[in-house]
């Protein structure tokens, strides 16, 4: 694929002004955005931006209120106290602050994964077939529906936050009982059996993709943040192959109102092809992050990455920015 990330724009760290590196929050994920947001705030000050910590959205608020915030380097993960759900977006377009990002329509809807999948169908993409669960809705009709094996994870969580894989009826004991205790919507997923690739956007361009290639069965919460034996091979894939899976994770970004930065997850089904999965739009900035290898693939390094980030807060043409 031949399109390529333009140089960056800025070189003067003091155009962006104070920076609130959002981070923590209430949500599930919270662990993890702590661990991203220490990582992207050193990078920052690395390239001497006015960089803070704020923990959690109340705290954003108070900090605004202050008059201590130019722009927001969101950084939270997740919904409920998260930054992924459109709540903070439309808060800060409230107040006329630029932030890192999709908007309002592209985090809200992204962070339903049924609804991203409704629209990907509409638009004729590729995802793989589902059924809505709602509280009280019987586990096993469902995967009887779908036909075994399946994935049930919740409607509105990331980071493999409540994720079951069913491979038969006896393994729905356990995710009916989490399902007992958890008020949103799960969905029910066909599982897709063959490789996973992540692929990240960076202001419109989408990078190399990644082949995962977990020690375990499959690429789950230890194999995401804790385990050092998950393989990442990048490029993911060779000649056309690489290009069409870049083409679709763009398509599917675009398709689902998202601009700025994100990842696109997207298997490759031995039978169907490549099947879209998930959004993420606010990628993960761990030790163990995908984005931030995909970028090193072009020749973008952490700190590097984290600026372009952050510059696409400047100017009308920037993903997020609405200040």
């Amino acid at each position: 694929m031949s399109q390529s990330l333009p140089p960056p724009r800025f070189d003067d760290p003091a155009v962006f002004g104070r920076v609130a590196v959002l981070m923590g929050g209430t949500s599930a994920e919270r662990e993890v955005s702590l661990d991203s947001g220490r990582n992207v705030l050193d990078a920052l000050r690395s390239r001497g931006v006015d960089a803070f910590a704020v923990d959690g959205i109340p705290a954003l608020v108070d900090a605004i209120r202050d008059g201590r915030v130019d722009r927001v380097f969101n950084i939270l993960h997740g919904n409920r106290g998260g930054g992924e759900d459109g709540v903070l977006q439309g808060l800060l377009d409230a107040l006329g602050v630029p932030y890192t990002g999709p908007g309002v329509l592209g985090s809200a809807l992204t962070m339903d994964k049924i609804r991203t999948k409704q629209v990907w169908m509409a638009e004729g993409l590729p995802t793989p077939r589902f059924v809505r669960l709602a509280p009280g809705d019987d586990l096993v009709a469902a995967a009887r529906s779908l036909g075994l094996p399946v994935f049930v994870k919740p409607s509105n969580e990331g980071s493999s936050v409540g994720v079951f894989r069913i491979l038969e009826e006896a393994d729905l004991r356990a995710a009916a009982e989490f399902a007992a205790g958890y008020r949103g919507e799960l969905l029910m997923e066909q599982m897709v059996r063959g490789k996973e690739f992540t692929v990240a956007i960076l202001g419109g361009v989408a990078l190399p993709s990644i082949r995962i290639e977990p020690a375990g069965e499959w690429y789950d919460y230890h194999a995401k943040y804790v385990a050092d034996d998950t393989q990442y091979i990048c490029p993911g894939l060779d000649g056309e192959d690489e290009s069409a899976i870049r083409r679709l994770a763009l398509a599917a970004f675009v398709a689902a109102g998202c601009s700025g930065w994100g990842r696109v997850d997207v298997m490759r089904d031995e039978a169907l092809g490549f099947q879209l999965i998930e959004i993420n739009t606010a990628p993960g900035m761990t030790s163990h992050s995908l984005v931030p290898k995909a970028a090193a693939q072009v020749g973008v390094d952490y700190a590097s990455l984290c600026w372009r980030v952050l510059e696409q807060t400047l100017g009308d043409d920037a993903g997020g920015a609405r200040g």
